[in-house]
């Protein structure tokens, strides 16, 4: 057991993955000389992309999007894949040099601001066992918004009678072999449609169980745009333009869900027909019952699930199930699927600020007691930022814009001389609802402790990258709600 010394800096950035290397690059890059580091609880740079290694792991979002504005996506490939989006974050912190900042196996459990001091006091768990003190005159907090240590796993009933193997997607076991083997893999989300095909190259066959549909697009894997105009622009205006076509493509789908949610569904399942067996019962497997964008959307590069449906090597179930049993799963209808694998892809489980616990002048904060402003800080917390994504669009979008904005505000009160700024609800009538806008199992399963958005500006959510840009970086910092003192 070893405890260290307190020591002071200006910034502390919670979590090294995706969001925490870009909030650590832009920091270095619009605020040079302040002092800082990034507290990661593993032993490696990558969070997500590094914890998540199940077969055929990749992005949800288009990599022109999801990657830097400032370190644009090089690869091939516009859905990357785990190891390349790993190795991107690496060389990202490596080339910006932020890697030297980096204290590994610092797991937050604690956070306490003192209005005497400006200052945060944050308390860490030691990889050794131990525990040590940092404090900081600023905290962004960059840890995601999974816990990492467990998934999600429903209390099936039987689960101890299956005499085969049950794996989470979370963790999976690297030695695992699917060849020649039967899988049944329990869910429909990202996780399983990303898993299905990669499973199917080796298994003997792979079953989709899901207990409802969800809207599955097939999404180029090479943009057919970016050989020409990487032949033809400069790198960064090409990847720019990748960049701004991708999101308008994603926003105006998301405001045509909106408007017309019942032509845009028809749509989705019209190009799932198109990809599928001749006679496939589309409505039972590929009709979702809620109406686009308020799941996220499910995208396979070059429509690969859909090929190994028509190949034969997968298949769909849609059921729920009445118990496990020694070879497999009997459904409520009394089919049964015999598995040699059973792969529960049953979802995340949320978890606000890593699970640490947060203080302000001695007062424990209550999360859904507080109230996101302009998605990056809560009311009535001062000096802290936090990465939070959009629904409708890649989570580094946001993110980024949430970074540039911490070090607008570290700017301004340098040159003011203050020392803290907090956003303040003055309007306690105003109408509270969800931060996040899902209907999605992982959402509606934790929700209600996470803090909540107002109805209206600038404690709304807006899932609107442009409108945010000019919000986060060009109006004025001093807007009659974010106090500086």
């Amino acid at each position: 057991m070893t405890t260290s010394p307190v020591d002071h800096l200006d910034v502390l950035i919670i979590g090294a993955g995706l969001s925490g290397i870009g909030a650590a690059c832009r920091l270095q890059e619009l605020c040079p000389g302040k002092s800082f580091a990034l507290l990661e609880a593993r032993d490696v740079i990558g969070g997500t992309w590094d914890q998540f290694r199940y077969p055929g792991v990749r992005s949800d979002s288009d990599m022109y999007s999801l990657g830097f504005s400032f370190r644009p996506w090089t690869g091939r490939n516009a859905i990357g894949e785990g190891a390349e989006i790993l190795q991107y974050i690496r060389d990202t912190a490596q080339e910006h040099g932020v890697d030297r900042h980096i204290r590994f196996g610092h797991r937050v459990t604690a956070a306490s601001w003192s209005t005497p001091d400006a200052r945060w006091t944050v308390t860490v768990e030691l990889a050794d066992g131990g525990t040590t003190e940092l404090t900081c005159s600023f905290l962004q907090w960059a840890s995601g918004y999974y816990r990492y240590d467990a998934g999600y796993l429903p209390d099936f009933p039987g689960r101890e009678r299956f005499g085969g193997s049950l794996i989470h997607p979370q963790h999976w076991p690297q030695e695992a072999s699917m060849a020649g083997k039967r899988v049944v893999v329990i869910g429909s989300g990202a996780t399983a449609v990303t898993l299905i095909p990669a499973l199917a190259k080796t298994a003997r066959k792979v079953t989709m169980l899901q207990r409802s549909p969800t809207y599955i697009l097939s999404y180029p894997r090479v943009d057919p745009l970016a050989r020409p105009l990487l032949r033809l622009l400069p790198d960064r205006l090409a990847h720019g333009f990748l960049r701004w076509k991708n999101v308008a493509v994603t926003a105006g789908s998301y405001a045509l869900s909106r408007r017309w949610p019942k032509a845009l569904s028809r749509v989705f399942i019209w190009q799932a027909k198109v990809q599928l067996p001749r006679g496939y019962d589309v409505a039972k497997h590929f009709t979702p019952r809620y109406g686009p964008w308020t799941q996220r959307l499910c995208l396979v590069p070059n429509g690969d699930l859909f090929k190994a449906i028509r190949k034969g090597q997968a298949d769909v179930v849609t059921d729920t199930i009445e118990t496990f049993t020694e070879t497999g799963i009997r459904l409520a209808s009394g089919q049964e699927l015999d598995a040699d694998v059973i792969v529960t892809a049953t979802g995340l489980t949320l978890l606000p600020f890593g699970g640490a616990r947060l203080e302000v002048d001695g007062e424990a904060v209550s999360l859904p007691d507080h109230v996101l402003y302009r998605g990056s800080m809560l009311d009535g917390i001062p000096n802290l930022t936090l990465a939070t994504g959009y629904s409708n669009a890649s989570f580094t979008l946001k993110c980024d814009l949430t970074s540039q904005y911490a070090c607008r505000l570290i700017g301004h009160m340098d040159t003011a001389g203050i020392r803290v700024c907090v956003p303040e609800r003055a309007d306690g009538s105003m109408q509270r609802v969800p931060a996040l806008d899902l209907s999605s199992g992982f959402v509606t399963r934790s929700i209600d402790e996470w803090p909540r958005q107002g109805d209206r500006a600038p404690w709304r959510l807006d899932q609107n990258y442009a409108r945010d840009i000019r919000v986060l970086l060009r109006e004025p910092l001093e807007d009659g709600v974010l106090e500086f003192r």
